[in-house]
């Protein structure tokens, strides 16, 4: 699930900067700090860290089978509700856990909109689809583009998106936690403007963390001219290629939330529904349908009621400035130890 960079710069690390963030538990970000242990102490850092890469690893294991089965899955004119229960079915069939609800954003709508569970609207044009499945926390998140049209007509500029992932991940490979921020960006913008594209420059990867979606670090679509390094962590790069400008806006609601601030609310049944949240998503993004689903339409007025009260917010869908048609690619991949692992492939 996408980062907006309203900003344009990105200054972050992973890595220690990130594990500020962090609780108690050792997270993918301070994977280099147990040679300050004792032996001891050492060993029970090297394990938790075996440990949630172990977790990070299963749970790129998953989302690629995913990714396989919505790519199967999915045909021109099926209804974007069917497509999305059933591909988190099958996350949750494979032993994973969602991460955040499954986006199918559709041509100029690059990234944010997830069906209720009465949407009427089918596959079509150049679909996204960004999914995230997690295993005790930690995250693999991953996305792809499907051309629906009669005529592909959208086949290179895919192909744009695919191949500055591609590209970007090659950087990492090659330069482990000494690549730059700005290598990655301008290996995408490289790659996007050699097929006659524009990447989309305010959204941007993410960093990784327990329960944390975007921790820690932005990874730029384009050459920002950032010199500061990676470091070790677990991270997404995920370019996006356009017909368009090149820029995002904040257009209409996605029917996905997450939580802006722990209080409680006045209404008992609201404090129900966000108790359910809580404790199923803790700080993670969730949708509109799966607490209808659960609650029934009352949920609906519960969530407003959250809504109004500042307690959760409704994340934007993400809409091309120049109704420019976009595509998505993204990978998890973690660097640990010299070792560069891409999860989700």
């Amino acid at each position: 699930m996408t980062e907006k960079d309203y900003s344009g710069v990105t200054t972050s690390k992973i890595g220690k900067n990130a594990s500020a963030n962090s609780n108690s538990k050792p997270t993918a970000s301070n994977l280099n700090n147990s040679n300050k242990k004792s032996k001891t102490q050492k060993n029970e850092v090297e394990t938790n860290n075996t440990d949630l890469i172990n977790n990070y690893k299963k749970a790129g294991e998953i989302s690629s089978k995913a990714k396989k089965f919505a790519r199967d899955l999915i045909k021109p004119d099926m209804l974007l509700v069917e497509i999305a229960e059933k591909i988190e079915a099958k996350i949750l069939e494979l032993g994973g856990e969602i991460a955040f609800p499954v986006n199918l954003s559709i041509n100029e709508i690059a990234a944010h909109y997830t069906p209720t569970l009465n949407d009427e609207t089918q596959a079509s044009g150049l679909i996204k689809i960004d999914l995230g499945v997690h295993v005790n926390g930690f995250i693999a998140d991953t996305a792809f583009s499907m051309d629906l049209t009669p005529n592909k007509e959208y086949t290179n500029l895919i192909k744009a998106s695919e191949n500055a992932l591609k590209a970007a991940q090659e950087v990492v490979k090659q330069n482990k936690e000494q690549a730059t921020y700005s290598e990655i960006g301008k290996a995408i913008q490289q790659e996007i403007e050699k097929l006659g594209f524009a990447p989309i420059k305010n959204l941007c990867g993410h960093g990784l963390g327990e329960f944390d979606l975007h921790a820690g670090t932005t990874i730029p679509n384009y050459e920002n001219k950032n010199q500061n390094i990676i470091e070790e962590g677990a991270i997404a790069i995920e370019p996006f290629a356009t017909t368009g400008n090149g820029l995002v806006y904040d257009g209409a609601g996605s029917n996905i939330y997450h939580i802006a601030k722990y209080q409680q609310p006045r209404d008992n049944f609201a404090r129900e529904v966000l108790s359910f949240i809580t404790e199923t998503k803790k700080s993670l993004p969730f949708s509109q349908r799966e607490i209808e689903r659960k609650f029934g339409k009352r949920a609906l007025l519960a969530l407003r009621m959250l809504e109004k009260t500042g307690i959760i917010e409704e994340y934007a869908q993400l809409v091309e400035q120049g109704k420019g048609i976009v595509s998505q690619a993204e990978n998890t991949l973690i660097i640990s130890k010299g070792k560069v692992i891409i999860t989700s492939e």
